[in-house]
Order: structure tokens, then sequence, then C-alpha cells
């Protein structure tokens, strides 16, 4: 159980939307599996939002086991916010302006 409530930046959510579905187009098993390790990542994140290295801007990164993605997050002091779910391999940092 969360101790703290979580936000998605609405562009984190159309970033998930758009890897799911690169992933459904090859491989719907893929697709599915990609769904189910951000699940799990965001509720590693909430129970242990600490356990993961300090990224960049005061934000941390945790990074996927399957896929080349991670999701960026930072907490403050209500709240857990998910600021990107990004490609490994692609514009680096574009996300920190959000």
């Amino acid at each position: 159980m969360p101790s703290e409530p979580t936000w998605l930046h609405p562009e984190a959510i159309t970033e998930a939307r758009a890897a799911r579905e690169w992933y459904l187009l090859r491989n719907e098993d893929a697709g599915n599996a990609f769904m189910a390790e951000l699940d799990a990542a965001i509720e590693q994140i909430e129970r242990r939002p600490h356990q993961w290295p300090p990224y960049l801007s005061g934000t941390r990164r945790y990074l996927f086991h399957r896929f080349p993605f991670f999701v960026v997050y930072r907490e403050t002091s209500t709240r857990i916010e998910i600021l990107a779910v990004a490609h490994a391999r692609r514009r680096p940092g574009y996300w920190l302006g959000r």
C-alpha cells in the first residue's frame, strides 16, 4: 500500500500508451508484458520511493528489467509524481521541463 498518493504526468501517460501500442503492433504478449512491467514499477516506487538512485534535477529513476525504458519520478511533500516513461536510448532529458 503506497504511503503517498501517486500522480502521473499526462505526457507520461501518453508515453506509456505509445510504447504499449508499439509493442502490441509487433506482438500482443509483448504489449501486455510492457504494461505489466510498468504497473510493477509504479507499485514498487510507491512502496519504496527512496530505493532507486537519484537521477537528474531532484528526480529518481526506476529501470525496467525487460524493456529499454525507465520511469522518472520525484517525491513532493504530498505525493509521488511520475514525470516520464522514457525510452533509455532516445532523447535523454527531454522531460526536464515537466
